[in-house]
């Protein structure tokens, strides 16, 4: 799924639209050039989508086809997306265009000499449409090479309103609250939380969250691009406040080992699934997809979400991320890829996806009338409201040996974390060794 500067945003609702805007559109793509000047051609298109996410993102690719004529063909990466397309790549088998779901990889793959700066057309859109903030991240050394589809508001507690209902908990302001919360909630016969740990990017927002709130948005810069070391005091007291939710075997669904073996989706069953197991979910507003696709919640009935609560007195954390779509010069048909990209800058294509819901859109040119409940709208009215004032996901902005491949750098060390918890001072040390080695490389 996904993951990913610049201003605290406070709020829950702030949070989401920090995004900003959307495109105008002024290809003959993106203007609806009906004249299928692409019939013929196929655009691959390489993401990490997998489930409700590609069928839902093979919909917007579909109105693209209708309107230009060119076929494409989505391929599903998984969390490698870095090891995936370097392979293809190398093998001379480039996808045309990349869903980047980090800002770490876009860098990485620029840096190789992989991207084709986006066209005039594309740059003029983002540059119209978008908060300041979406262009910084798509760019590399002053290059514009990425634009951000879809976006993410990662702050976002999700619940069953039946389950806390029935414990008598109402939404908790602050963290030592939520851990209050989830006792009642345990006391009632569910688990508190179901925790994803099987995938570690999850494990990275946990500690995101309690990290921007508890040591603030300056530090967090820090952290994010290693300019403080992960040895610092703040990652040890985050990893601490972090520890005593995972040590308690009344809090997460299934202990440890549970989590260690619940993906995102199995995280998202746990609550909204015929047989809830917790009570409550952490991850980003993408959970209102999964409960609605795979299990038909209503969003706002069935389904709902809090604001991630403050830490130790500090400001309630607004962590966002994104996927940012990239054209690879190595693409057999990488001139109709920038169109597609072209496309995708438009809130025409943006709705598509927001109709079908368990989407943001960063375009604030897109109707908020686009996404199908009131949860959601008030999400993306807050996200494109906030214009620069989100932080995006830490571990995306690092390089991909650390913050975005399994099995290895941050993701493995906090999944052992999450299975030995006793030793925050330790896990900091090995988190910093990774970091180090990954910054310098």
């Amino acid at each position: 799924m996904m993951r990913r500067r610049t201003t605290l945003l406070t709020g829950c609702t702030a949070l989401a639209l920090a995004l900003g805007a959307t495109a105008c559109g002024g290809s003959d793509v993106a203007a609806g050039g009906g004249d299928k000047a692409l019939s013929g051609q196929t655009v691959t298109v390489a993401g990490v989508w997998s489930g409700s996410e590609q069928k839902n993102f093979q919909k917007v690719l579909d109105a693209f086809t209708e309107k230009t004529g060119a076929k494409t063909q989505f391929v599903s990466t998984g969390d490698n997306v870095s090891t995936v397309v370097g392979s293809k790549i190398e093998g001379g088998n480039a996808p045309d265009v990349v869903m980047v779901p980090q800002v770490g990889v876009l860098q990485q793959f620029a840096q190789k000499g992989w991207l084709k700066p986006l066209s005039p057309t594309a740059r003029k859109t983002i540059e119209a449409d978008y908060a300041p903030v979406w262009k910084k991240y798509g760019s590399v050394d002053g290059t514009l090479y990425g634009l951000y589809f879809k976006a993410a508001h990662k702050s976002t507690v999700w619940y069953s309103p039946d389950a806390l209902a029935q414990a008598g908990v109402k939404p908790p302001k602050t963290y030592d609250d939520l851990l209050k919360a989830g006792h009642t909630v345990s006391d009632s016969g569910l688990a508190a939380f179901a925790v994803a740990g099987q995938d570690g990017w999850t494990l990275t927002d946990w500690f995101e969250n309690v990290y921007l709130s508890q040591a603030g948005p300056e530090k967090y810069d820090a952290l994010a691009t290693h300019k403080l070391k992960w040895t610092d005091p703040t990652v040890v007291e985050a990893l601490t406040t972090l520890g005593k939710l995972f040590k308690d075997k009344q809090l997460v669904a299934g202990g440890r080992n549970g989590a260690l073996n619940t993906d995102f989706p199995g995280s998202v069953e746990k609550v909204f699934g015929p047989e809830p197991e917790a009570g409550m979910v952490y991850e980003g507003d993408f959970v209102a997809g999964v409960a609605h696709d795979q299990y038909g919640r209503t969003i706002g009935k069935d389904a709902d979400f809090f604001p991630f609560p403050a830490v130790d007195g500090g400001t309630a954390p607004v962590v966002s991320g994104g996927d940012a779509a990239v054209v690879l010069k190595d693409g057999k048909n990488a001139e109709a890829g920038m169109k597609l990209l072209e496309y995708l800058a438009t809130p025409e294509a943006a709705a598509v996806w927001a109709k079908a819901g368990g989407f943001l859109s960063p375009n604030k040119k897109l109707d908020l009338a686009s996404y199908g409940d009131d949860v959601t709208r008030a999400t993306a009215k807050s996200l494109v409201g906030a214009g620069d004032s989100v932080r995006f996901d830490m571990s995306d902005q690092a390089p991909a040996a650390f913050g975005g491949t399994k099995g290895t750098g941050e993701w493995k060390l906090l999944q052992d974390f999450l299975r030995d918890p006793s030793d925050p001072k330790a896990t900091a040390a090995k988190l910093e060794a990774a970091a180090a080695k990954a910054y310098q490389d």
